[in-house]
C-alpha cells in the first residue's frame, strides 16, 4: 500500500544512495546539521541496512509502537529505552522480550527519570519515538531534533499553543537538518480513509462540501487510584489523562484524530470556534480537571462548518466517525462509503484498509530506507491546535478566534520546570482533595 505521507523536498528523492549520503554528509560537515554522524544512517534504500530505534515513554503506547517499528520491513533494533516511572520501563521491556535480538537494551541503556530522555538522545539510535504524556511533546521534540534523529511522536503534539508554536519552530530546524518527522494521526495512512478522501478532494464525487460532523462519543478511560505513598507530581503523571497540563483534556488527546480528518479533506485549518461543555457525570476527586464531553462548532474561511462532538459518559450513544455534507451527495468517511444527493450508496471501499496504528510506522520507515524525508510536523502541530481552540471555546463560552488562538501566551503546560518526582505540580488539590475547574464565562483562554 503506498504511503500517504508528506515527503519534503530533498536530495534524496532523485538521487542515488552514494549521492544522497554524500550530500546528507556534506550538510553535517558544513554545520547545517549539528552532531549529525548518524542522521543519515536510517536513510538507505532496499532495507539493507539497520536502523536504530530509541523509545521516550515506554507506557502501553510506547511499547506498542517500538512494537510496531520493529515489525517493519528490513532490520530494526531498539537500542535505548527511558521512562520517568522504573515499573512502566520493567514492563515495556517484559513485553518487548519477545523481539530476542531485535532488543539490545542492556541496563546501561535504560533510564528511568524526568530528564532520562537526554540519555536515550545520547545513544546511537537512528529515529527516536516520542510517547509520554503529550505535556512532554514539544520538549521532547526540540531536543530530538537538536540531537539529529529522525522522529515518530505520538498525537497531540502539545497541550497548549506555546507548545504548538514550539514544534513548528523546532520544526523547521528539522527540516533544515533533512530529518524525518511522522505523528501518530494513523488515519492518514489507511487506505480506506485515503480512497474516500480522494474521492471527496480531487474526484469532487460529492461536490462543494457544505459541513462536516466529527465524533468520539464513548464510555471513557481508566483511572488509577491514589496511592497513599505517592507525591503529587506522581499521582498526576499516573494519571496524566484527567489534567490539561499533561493531555489537553479528550478534545485534544483523542479527538484531535477526527478533527484531523476534517482538515485533512478540507485542506485547511477552522478559523474560529465557539461551543460548550462541562462535567456532568465524571465529577469524582479521581477525575482532576477535564470535562467529560464537549460540543464546539468550528468555521472554516469558506464559511463551511464541523459540528464536533466527544463525550466520555457511559451508557449513552457511542460514536467514532466522520461525516461530511456536500452539494451533491454525503461521505460517511470512517465508515468509507459516499451516497448521492438521494442518499443511495455510490460507493464503498469495503473490508480492509485499516490498522493504521502499524501502517504509519510500516510508511515511514520504507520511505527512510528509500532516501525519503517524510514530515508531518505541521499538519500535527494544526490539528493539535486545532483541538486546543475547540478547548478554549468550551471551556469559555466564548466565540475564539484561531489567529487569537495560536498566538495565545498562556502556559497550560510548563515541564521545562520539572525534574522530579518531588517537584509541585502546576495544579493542585484543594482541602476537599478538587482540582481546579474551567468556568465557562468566566475562565480566561487567550
Amino acid at each position: 500500500m503506498g504511503s500517504n505521507n508528506q515527503d519534503s523536498p530533498s536530495p534524496s528523492q532523485s538521487t542515488s544512495r552514494r549521492n544522497f549520503l554524500h550530500t546528507t554528509s556534506a550538510l553535517a560537515a558544513s554545520g547545517a546539521l549539528t552532531g549529525a554522524m548518524g542522521i543519515a544512517r536510517a536513510a538507505h534504500p532496499g532495507g539493507s541496512d539497520e536502523i536504530k530505534i530509541g523509545l521516550v515513554g515506554a507506557g502501553g503506547r510506547g511499547t506498542s509502537a517500538a512494537a510496531q517499528a520493529m515489525n517493519t520491513e528490513g532490520p530494526t533494533k531498539l537500542v535505548a529505552v527511558c521512562d520517568a516511572f522504573e515499573h512502566r520501563l520493567k514492563a515495556c521491556m517484559k513485553q518487548l522480550s519477545s523481539y530476542g535480538d531485535k532488543v539490545d537494551v542492556p541496563k546501561e541503556r535504560q533510564h528511568v527519570g524526568f530528564d532520562a530522555y537526554k540519555k536515550v538522545l545520547e545513544s546511537d539510535c537512528d529515529l527516536v519515538i516520542l510517547a509520554t504524556p503529550p505535556g512532554f511533546r514539544p520538549l521532547h521534540f526540540e531536543a530530538a531534533v537538536a540531537a539529529g534523529k529522525h522522529i515518530f511522536m505520538e498525537k497531540p503534539v502539545a497541550v497548549d499553543a506555546t507548545g504548538v508554536r514550539r514544534v513548528l519552530e523546532a520544526n523547521k530546524s528539522a527540516v533544515e537538518k533533512n530529518l524525518a518527522v511522522a505523528v501518530g494521526l494513523q488515519r492518514r495512512h489507511e487506505q480506506a480513509y485515503i480512497d474516500t478522501v480522494k474521492r471527496i478532494r480531487e474526484d469532487n464525487q460529492i461536490g462543494d462540501i457544505v459541513s462536516a460532523r466529527a465524533y468520539w462519543n464513548g464510555g471513557g478511560v481508566w483511572v488509577r487510584p491514589r496511592k497513599p505513598e505517592q507525591s503529587e507530581m506522581a499521582y498526576q503523571m499516573e494519571n496524566w489523562y484527567y489534567f490539561n497540563w499533561l493531555c489537553g483534556d479528550h478534545i485534544t488527546e483523542q479527538h484531535i484524530h477526527n478533527l484531523d480528518v476534517i482538515n485533512w479533506i478540507k485542506d485547511s485549518y477552522p478559523v474560529s470556534a465557539q461551543g460548550m461543555g462541562g462535567r456532568e457525570v465524571r465529577t469524582g476527586i479521581d477525575h482532576g480537571q477535564i470535562f467529560d464531553h464537549h460540543f464546539v462548532e468550528f468555521t472554516y474561511a469558506d464559511d463551511s462548518k464541523l459540528f464536533s462532538q466527544c463525550r466520555h459518559i457511559p451508557n449513552c450513544w457511542s460514536k467514532v466517525g466522520e461525516t461530511v455534507q456536500g452539494t451533491n451527495g454525503r461521505a460517511d468517511v470512517g465508515a468509507g462509503e459516499i451516497y448521492d444527493a438521494s442518499g443511495k450508496s455510490a460507493w464503498k471501499y469495503g473490508r480492509g484498509g485499516r490498522g493504521g496504528h502499524q501502517q504509519e510506522h510500516h510508511d515511514l520507515f520504507a520511505s527512510l530506507r528509500a532516501g525519503k524525508i517524510p514530515n508531518e510536523a505541521e499538519y500535527g502541530a494544526m490539528s493539535t491546535m486545532t483541538s486546543i481552540l475547540g478547548r478554549m471555546a468550551t471551556y469559555s463560552g466564548k466565540m475564539i478566534q484561531m489567529k487569537d488562538a495560536l498566538a495565545s501566551e498562556l502556559v497550560v503546560s510548563p515541564v521545562d520546570e520539572f525534574h522530579s518526582f518531588d517537584d509541585t505540580p502546576p495544579v493542585v488539590p484543594d482541602s476537599n482533595g478538587r482540582y481546579p475547574l474551567p468556568v465557562p464565562g468566566k475562565t480566561a483562554v487567550v
